[in-house]
C-alpha cells in the first residue's frame, strides 16, 4: 500500500485516478511514499526518509528543496504545460490592459458611479485612459516552453510582431513555434526592439533579477513589461525605479508587494496565472499519472532533479537506482548482481547533471542482501525493487 501526502487542496479530479487497493491519501499521513503539493512552502519542512517523490501540481517549483531531495534520491516532478493555457489567456489580459489603461479607466468611472452626469463625465475625461493598439507593436517573449509558445503564436494572431529567446527551447516547443516568430540571439537584441516584454521562464539562481536597470536602460521608452512568472526574476526597486523616470510605462505583476503597488505604473494580479478550474485538474491529473508511474514502474517525466526514464516492463523484478553521476556507477551495480547470479534482463541508465539514474529488469527476485551490498558502493544514493 502507497501512502500519499496532499500538501494542499488537490483537484478531485487527480486524486481519483490513484487506485484505492493499493494507495492511502490524506494531508496528515506518517511515512508517505509520495508528497503531493500545489504552493505550500516546503523548503523547511523536514522530508521522511520513506518520500520516494515529490510532485508539484504546478509548473514552478521553487517552493520545493529540489538540491536537498536531490541528495536523498527524491524525484521531483513538476507539470509543465498543464496550465499553459490558463496562463496564456491571463498574459493576452495583460497586453491589453497594460496598453489601453483599462484598469485606470474602470476605478475612475467606479469613483463617478454617484454623480447625476456619470455620461457626460464619460466623455470629457475618457481621453485621459487613452493607449496604443498591440497591432504592429513587437512582443519580446522571454522562454519559450509550453507558455511562452502558446503567448507567441496568439500574439502572431492579434496582429503584432513577435520576438523570442529561449538558448534552451526543446525540440517540441520547437515544433509548436510559429515559423513567423523571430528568433533573438541574446537577451539584450530582444530588448532593445520590443514595445512589451513578457517573461517565462523558471526562477533559480541563474534567471533572478534577469531583468534589473541595466536591462531597462536599453529597452525602449515607454515600454511595457509582464511578469506571470516568479517575482524574483524582476528586481523591484529597479523595476520601480524605471517606471518613475518614464522608463518604462507599465508592469503587470501577477506578485504584488508593498513596494510595488505603492508605485501607480504597477498593475498588480494577485496570483492568478492558474487560477482557473480546468488548470487545477489538468496539474492534479498529471501530477498523479507521474506519481503512479514512478512508484509503480520507476518510469520517470517531467523531473526537475533527475533524467526523463522510461524502459518498458517485460520481467517480473526491476532494481531502481539512484546514483551520483560517477565513473563506473553501472558497472559496479552489475557486478553485484552478477557476484548474486542475476542475470541481467534489460537495463537503461540515464543521467542529468550531477546524478544518474539506472532502470534494471531481472526475471530473478534481488534480496535484501544484495541490495544492501549496492547500497555500500561509493555514490549510491538510493535502491529499490519493484516486483510486477
Amino acid at each position: 500500500m502507497f501512502r500519499i501526502q496532499t500538501l494542499n487542496k488537490i483537484s478531485s479530479c487527480g486524486l481519483e485516478l490513484f487506485p484505492r487497493d493499493k494507495y492511502e491519501i490524506a494531508s496528515d499521513i506518517s511515512n508517505p511514499h509520495a508528497i503531493l503539493v500545489r504552493s505550500a512552502d516546503m523548503n523547511d519542512m523536514e522530508i521522511p526518509s520513506s518520500v520516494l517523490a515529490i510532485a508539484r501540481a504546478g509548473a514552478g517549483y521553487n517552493n520545493i528543496p529540489v538540491p536537498r531531495c536531490s541528495e536523498s534520491g527524491v524525484v521531483v516532478f513538476n507539470t509543465p504545460g498543464a496550465n499553459a493555457n490558463a496562463v496564456k489567456e491571463l498574459a493576452l489580459a495583460a497586453l491589453l490592459i497594460s496598453s489601453r489603461n483599462i484598469v485606470g479607466g474602470i476605478n475612475w468611472t467606479s469613483s463617478v458611479a454617484d454623480k447625476a452626469d456619470v455620461a457626460d463625465l464619460v466623455e470629457k475625461e475618457k481621453s485621459k485612459f487613452t493607449g496604443p493598439e498591440l497591432k504592429g507593436k513587437t512582443l519580446g517573449v522571454i522562454g519559450l516552453g509550453a507558455i511562452g509558445v502558446m503567448v507567441a503564436n496568439d500574439a502572431m494572431s492579434l496582429g503584432m510582431k513577435v520576438i523570442g529567446f529561449d538558448p534552451y527551447i526543446s525540440v517540441d516547443a520547437a515544433w509548436h513555434l510559429s515559423s513567423d516568430v523571430t528568433r533573438a540571439d541574446s537577451l539584450e537584441s530582444l530588448l532593445t526592439k520590443a514595445d512589451y516584454v513578457t517573461l517565462h521562464i523558471p526562477q533559480s539562481e541563474a534567471t533572478k533579477g534577469i531583468l534589473d536597470a541595466d536591462k531597462f536602460n536599453i529597452m525602449k521608452k515607454d515600454a511595457r513589461i509582464i511578469n506571470l512568472s516568479r517575482n524574483a526574476l524582476v528586481k523591484d526597486k529597479d523595476i520601480v525605479a524605471a517606471l518613475e523616470a518614464g522608463k518604462i510605462s507599465c508592469y503587470v505583476t501577477d506578485f504584488p508587494s508593498v513596494e510595488l503597488l505603492a508605485c501607480k505604473k504597477v498593475i498588480g494580479i494577485p496570483h492568478l496565472g492558474a487560477s482557473t478550474p480546468e488548470a487545477e485538474d489538468n496539474c492534479a491529473i498529471m501530477a498523479v499519472q507521474q506519481t503512479i508511474d514512478y512508484l509503480e514502474s520507476g518510469e520517470i517525466r517531467n523531473s526537475v532533479n533527475f533524467p526523463r526514464c522510461r524502459l518498458e516492463q517485460r520481467f517480473p523484478y526491476r532494481l531502481l537506482v539512484v546514483n551520483k553521476n560517477i565513473p563506473n556507477m553501472v558497472g559496479q551495480i552489475t557486478t553485484n548482481l552478477a557476484a548474486a547470479n542475476i542475470n541481467i534482463q534489460d537495463l537503461i541508465n540515464h543521467h542529468r547533471d550531477e546524478y544518474g539514474f539506472s532502470i534494471i529488469d531481472t526475471d530473478q527476485p534481488v534480496s535484501e542482501s544484495v541490495m544492501d551490498q549496492i547500497r555500500k558502493v561509493d555514490g549510491i544514493i538510493r535502491v529499490r525493487l519493484i516486483e510486477r
